[in-house]
């Protein structure tokens, strides 16, 4: 099954995932990366810095945003152009993420959308906050 095209596609659509992240998934991320930062991976190094403990990659959340475009908004098919992110506050090992999309702009004849990207924790928190320009896939391509 393929993604939605640019003319499927409404100014205000949005699709969200959510996840709980792990040890594990931190560690797995660590290791398929090569970031090996202690702040991730050491519990007496992380809990002398400002967090107090280890942190999860903030790329590693912003990999949720990628599963939204890349599976539901504008879905399979869809190719990233452009992702900028701030990461506003940390994500700890057991909190629970929701990365979420919206389209804010759209130009059907440049087959490009612009999203709204940003992730919240379960206590409602931003902690990730960004934008992104995605190609949606095009009529031509078979469902």
């Amino acid at each position: 099954m393929l993604g939605k095209t640019c003319k499927e596609i409404n100014i205000g659509d949005t699709a969200e995932f959510t996840k709980t992240v792990s040890e594990f998934d931190v560690y797995s991320f660590a290791g398929i990366t090569g970031d090996m930062n202690p702040a991730h991976i050491d519990k007496t190094y992380a809990s002398k810095t400002v967090f107090k403990q280890r942190i999860s990659h903030g790329i590693l959340c912003v990999g949720f945003i990628s599963n939204v475009i890349a599976m539901q908004l504008p879905g399979p098919g869809a190719i990233y152009r452009n992702q900028n992110c701030q990461f506003v506050k940390p994500v700890y090992f057991g909190d629970t993420v929701t990365a979420i999309v919206e389209v804010t702009r759209k130009d059907e004849e440049k087959n490009k959308i612009w999203l709204r990207t940003y992730c919240i924790n379960q206590d409602g928190d931003l902690v990730i906050d960004g934008d992104a320009v995605i190609m949606p896939r095009k009529e031509f391509e078979k469902k």
